[in-house]
């Protein structure tokens, strides 16, 4: 069982007990997830797009990231096919003391935890959702993908998902420029993007964060 969090913004988050680790800033889930994810990350892509954009996440975790670019999708219009992917997942029960819905204004937060495993399920006109219960590492799949969330825990966490080796992989499946987007900004990370074939750019952090990174697939 996770341990529940309300961070600054009012929005709820987890404590993962096994990892010794919070699912989001403390500073706020949602402001976190916004700035990054969609702010940074899938929203640019999105709005000049007139074919389907592909998503890829890693770290599904709490949803919050799925949730907000479901959204997204259907209030812009644009279709997005969304894998992602968690080795640990939430139970249903834990999911549900989540507060995205009320923090939103947006429904149907549950039927992302309801989606069956390794099946795309249609969540809207707009929003179709492919979730894999699997290690990064063993991951593959036969899609070329336009926005990366890179949502693993922190590099002292799981230090093996942050190599050259991880990136490396994850840019066979990236198409020529688009685009990784994650929280961390360590100097470890940048060097194992550099390597693993991105350009990296550092960009203003959420709250009192200072800086996060946008890589770009070359």
């Amino acid at each position: 069982m996770e341990r529940l969090l309300v961070t600054e913004d009012g929005s709820h988050s987890l404590y993962s007990l096994q990892f010794g680790q919070q699912y989001h800033s403390l500073q706020g889930a949602l402001m976190e997830a916004e700035h990054i994810c969609i702010n940074l990350g899938l929203l640019p892509i999105l709005q000049d797009s007139t074919v389907p954009i592909h998503v890829f996440e890693m770290g599904f975790g709490t949803g919050l990231n799925a949730f907000l670019a479901w959204k997204l999708a259907d209030r812009l219009q644009k279709f997005v096919f969304y894998t992602t992917i968690e080795a640990y997942p939430v139970s249903e029960t834990e999911a549900q003391l989540l507060n995205y819905e009320q923090e939103t204004g947006e429904s149907g937060f549950m039927r992302l935890h309801q989606a069956p495993w390794s099946a795309p399920t249609h969540l809207s006109d707009f929003f179709t959702i492919t979730k894999e219960s699997t290690q990064l590492q063993d991951f593959r799949s036969d899609e070329v993908f336009d926005v990366i969330f890179y949502d693993a825990f922190d590099p002292r966490a799981q230090p093996e998902l942050w190599t050259a080796e991880i990136f490396s992989q994850i840019a066979a499946q990236t198409r020529q420029g688009g685009v990784l987007v994650t929280y961390s900004s360590k100097g470890i990370v940048k060097r194992a993007l550099r390597a693993g074939g991105f350009e990296v750019q550092r960009h203003k952090g959420p709250g009192r964060k200072t800086h996060v990174l946008k890589a770009i697939k070359l």
